[in-house]
């Protein structure tokens, strides 16, 4: 598929996506999000891509924001739809993909990049990185899941003190808050998060794949996490996924997952 506002590179099972519109510094909008879901859609139906990274092009900004031209005259109606389609259509799919997504923070990660950033299922930070959600300074809030999973990452106190202020953190209090799992020089970060692909991508899929599942599930309302955990390990035993990695580990040698 052919891609305009986006890059996709595929190398040894790791796929990276590169949100490429640097005069916008990287910033969403509805053409973005619709071929980033494209994009996310085709690799996790790839059985052959293991792990996915996602960073922003040039060494400014993985994302520095929604585009804000797209949407500044929306009516209230408008406003309520493109939060509902961009959180189905992007953000939800990504926290919900079966295919572990890691995202690569390069520079601003600002209101929907932010957002972003938090879908996936975790965050490596280059040293420069700015991370904030300044929605409140334009007269609206975080529409693409930010009030809800950044309590989530960092606490309700933190939280509520990032959005109500409007202001940035930088990577090492993002390290500090838990919002990034490392923080590394920036050309160090890519090469790092593809050793953690790679890590990731020696493991059974399919078990990750019900392993994001039950970890997500603990943070619905509507689900029981417990229960979910329960499903899923059961689940598990029916697979050639398990029946390799359990033999391997008797026979003591490295399991070799489809």
């Amino acid at each position: 598929m052919k891609y305009i506002n986006i890059l996709v590179q595929n190398e040894a099972k790791i796929a990276t996506i590169t949100i490429n519109r640097p005069n916008k510094l990287n910033a969403l909008n509805r053409d973005t999000i619709q071929e980033l879901h494209n994009a996310f859609r085709e690799l996790d139906e790839d059985k052959n891509i293991k792990a996915i990274i996602i960073t922003g092009s040039g060494e400014k900004a993985f994302v520095a924001g929604a585009d804000i031209a797209e949407f500044s005259n929306f009516s209230e109606k408008e406003g309520g739809e493109l939060a509902k389609e961009g959180q189905e259509r992007l953000f939800d799919f990504v926290e919900n993909l079966a295919t572990p997504v890691i995202a690569a923070v390069n520079g601003f990660a600002l209101g929907g990049g932010l957002e972003l950033a938090m879908a996936c299922h975790f965050r490596i930070a280059s040293d420069n990185a700015k991370m904030g959600l300044p929605e409140v300074s334009l007269g609206v809030i975080p529409g693409y899941g930010g009030t809800q999973r950044l309590p989530q990452l960092i606490g309700k106190g933190r939280a509520n003190e990032m959005i109500m202020s409007a202001r940035m953190i930088d990577a090492q209090k993002a390290l500090a808050y838990g919002l990034v799992n490392e923080v590394v020089a920036q050309q160090e970060l890519l090469p790092l998060c593809k050793k953690m692909a790679s890590s990731i991508s020696n493991n059974s899929s399919v078990a990750i794949s019900y392993a994001i599942k039950a970890v997500n599930a603990g943070f619905s309302s509507s689900v029981d996490g417990y229960v979910e955990e329960i499903k899923a390990f059961g689940a598990c035993f029916g697979t050639k996924d398990f029946k390799e990695g359990t033999t391997a580990f008797l026979e003591k040698r490295k399991a070799n997952f489809e």
